[in-house]
């Protein structure tokens, strides 16, 4: 088992920056792929970003390219979400999770998710 608790979310205006943190506990590697998600009321879970083990490869959804950035610190079982020029549509709950084989921006590919954090980016 591994659990895993986010935090970092909160009310931001547009264009402003957070900083997300996912925190790894139990079984935990540094060998697992993690993902970063969201959700909007009434929507699907979306990917977001993912990160390889080493941190050398990483996938970006198109919506966030340029303004989110992830990166892990696996001596602290800790993966991050940089978020800047946060937008209104940014607004989600966000969820870390770990992957564990098939398309990588499936939600169905990932497995051990975290209770997530608001983000909610005001107009």
């Amino acid at each position: 088992q591994v659990q895993l608790v986010e935090s970092g979310g909160g009310l931001v205006q547009t264009g402003g920056s957070l900083r997300l943190s996912c925190v790894a506990s139990g079984r935990t590697s540094s060998t697992y792929t993690m993902g970063w998600f969201r959700q909007a009321p009434g929507k699907e879970r979306d990917f977001v970003a993912a990160i390889n083990w080493s941190g050398g490869n990483t996938w970006n959804a198109d919506s966030v390219k340029g303004r989110f950035t992830i990166s892990r610190d696996n001596a602290h079982n800790t993966v991050y979400l940089q978020m800047n020029t946060l937008k209104p549509e940014d607004t989600a709950v966000y969820y870390c999770a770990v992957y564990r084989g098939g398309s990588i921006y499936s939600n169905h590919a990932y497995t051990y998710w975290g209770q997530g954090t608001q983000v909610t980016v005001s107009a």
